[in-house]
């Protein structure tokens, strides 16, 4: 049990009273540049028992402005105005006026305010035990010993609903799935009662399903507990769901804020319109996109009964080994101009499947077959490094983080020449194909010269692309082409890849764990589950009445951008039972 201090913090003040104001707020960063002023002039308030949605894409200062908040924004970034008040019972406290690092600050990082991070696997130690990370912040709030800790944790597990919490607590981070490691940031945030809790985009990099349980769980911990919650994220459907209040970030200011009513059926402001409209735009088909081929259209590609095992060891020492199936007896086939999404959860053997196709991963069973401009069978299963080699023009890939997938050494010229010079270009015919490409994709050529570094997420995104359209291929693997875009970009790159797709009569076989994007983008949709393909049909009939109990669960787990139509809590969720 907690002492009798936190007992008390908890049931201090009615709902709807200001738990923290934050007024004028200016966050600077001063850069060898010169300034950059991340936050200017950014005021709201966060209430008792209600959510604070601060949205905004990448850039916005959301992020920067939470962090202003528990004194914790890295060097050289400086608080250079504002008040950032917390009431509490025994008065109002100006954070911006206590030392960053003195004790009355620390007393209240994580006991009075707590946050979660969008990246657990980067904000948890991989040294040290579950339990032991959530405890730390019990003995430095608390006067509870070290048995009544170990007590609190179970007990804190338990709430977050990770199972066996007796067994989970000695576990390693590595141990957990993305799903349970969030669970475990949400444990040791509560851990001490806190009066504000502050998500930081905490489902982001979650799917649908995770997401919908995660967000289901911070409003019944915050129903239990009356705490003000102010949660960031760029996605407008989880904002529609959750919020009472939104506050929209444009380039360091707060540009709109009000009821979330208000904010979605009355926004004054066009660039709370634009993300809106960005979002609804994704519920639909897209308006652009092409019929279907019938089905006297040839394939580009076939897949059958492909399978894919890893051997994972086990056991002390790793002694005993057992085969993980990540892909089980999958088959499909994908016709020219066609765009076949493959949907699912994390680990469900999508991205698996598409990189078998690829031979970029070995199957360990199966086939899959490639059809030439002229009709003819290429076994793909069956070819060997050389003869991939020579097919590799004409099938190409789009990876999720063009980040880590574009060499930050070579500039764009360089990136996107390179699969053209490995096919023995000279130099003046990939400086041109290189400026018709970056006119293809939305970019000046005057950026050749530029590294990665330099560009946007959507830019190095369009970048990835060029690259992947270089040798004019007739296949392209998408991975998670657009989930690490913001909304508004993720809409311009599908419409891009659409553009391009009429243009050079493009076949995709496109990866997502988001069925909107499949929806907008897609001719027909394979549901994956397990390393299974549980359903495979046309993207309006799956979308619209879908016939697997999975397929259902996945679709009901999808926010809407409309907090007149919430959903999440009466949402179908998938038992094994029920497939069975």
């Amino acid at each position: 049990m907690m002492d009798a201090v936190s007992r008390d913090r908890r049931i201090h003040g009615r709902e709807g009273d200001p738990v923290l104001e934050v007024c004028g707020l200016s966050t600077t960063f001063d850069l060898r540049t010169g300034p950059l002023h991340a936050v200017r002039d950014a005021s709201f308030t966060v209430r008792r028992g209600r959510t604070l949605c601060v949205v905004g894409e990448s850039g916005s200062g959301k992020s920067v402005a939470a962090r202003s908040i528990l004194r914790i924004v890295p060097s050289p970034g400086r608080i250079e105005a504002g008040r950032i008040l917390l009431h509490r019972a025994e008065g109002t406290t100006d954070l911006a006026t206590l030392d960053a690092r003195g004790p009355a600050m620390r007393a209240i990082r994580g006991a009075r305010i707590s946050m979660i991070f969008q990246e657990p696997m980067s904000s948890l130690s991989p040294v040290h035990r579950i339990g032991d990370q959530i405890a730390e912040s019990l003995q430095l709030h608390t006067t509870l010993d070290k048995p009544a800790r170990r007590t609190r944790v179970i007990e804190l597990l338990r709430q977050v609903e990770i199972p066996r919490p007796e067994e989970a607590l000695d576990r390693y981070p590595f141990e957990y799935s993305g799903g349970m490691r969030q669970r475990a940031m949400i444990a040791m945030a509560l851990a001490c009662e806190p009066d504000l809790l502050i998500a930081d985009e905490p489902t982001t990099a979650l799917d649908v399903t995770t997401q919908a349980e995660i967000l289901d769980l911070i409003a019944r911990l915050q129903a239990e507990r009356g705490m003000g919650v102010m949660f960031i994220t760029h996605d407008m459907g989880v904002v529609a769901e959750i919020a009472d209040e939104v506050s929209v970030m444009f380039r360091g200011e707060v540009v709109e804020a009000g009821p979330v009513d208000g904010i979605f059926h009355a926004a004054k402001h066009p660039y709370t319109r634009m993300l809106i409209g960005s979002a609804a735009k994704l519920e639909h088909r897209a308006a652009a996109k092409p019929p279907p081929p019938g089905a006297e259209v040839p394939p580009i590609l076939a897949v059958e009964g492909l399978s894919k095992g890893f051997r994972v060891k086990k056991g002390l020492f790793g002694r005993r080994s057992v085969v993980t199936d990540a892909v089980r007896d999958a088959s499909l086939t994908l016709r020219r101009g066609e765009t076949l999404g493959v949907v699912g959860e994390s680990g469900s053997g999508k991205t698996t499947l598409g990189r078998m196709v690829l031979r970029v991963i070995e199957p360990s069973g199966g086939r899959a077959t490639y059809f030439d401009a002229a009709g003819t069978a290429v076994e793909l299963t069956a070819l060997d490094r050389s003869g991939l080699r020579q097919l590799y023009g004409e099938m190409r890939m789009i990876f999720q983080d063009p980040m880590s997938s574009l060499n930050p050494r070579m500039t764009v010229e360089q990136v996107i020449g390179e699969p053209l010079r490995n096919a023995g270009w000279r130099h003046s015919a990939i400086r041109d194909r290189v400026t018709e490409l970056l006119d293809l994709v939305g970019l000046p050529a005057d950026v050749m010269e530029r590294y990665p570094h330099a560009f946007s997420g959507g830019q190095r995104q369009r970048i990835g692309i060029a690259r992947a359209l270089a040798p004019e291929p007739r296949l392209i693997v998408a991975d998670e082409a657009t989930s690490a875009l913001d909304v508004s970009l993720r809409a311009q790159v599908l419409d891009l890849l659409l553009d391009i797709q009429r243009r050079m009569d493009l076949s995709f076989l496109f990866i997502s764990h988001d069925i909107s994007v499949i929806r907008y983008f897609c001719d027909r949709v394979a549901v994956m589950r397990k390393g299974e393909i549980v359903e495979l049909g046309p993207v309006d009939r799956v979308c619209e009445r879908p016939e697997h109990p999975y397929t259902r669960a996945l679709l009901s787990a999808v926010p809407r951008p409309d907090p007149r139509a919430r959903r999440l809590g009466a949402r179908h969720r998938y038992v094994e039972e029920v497939a069975s």
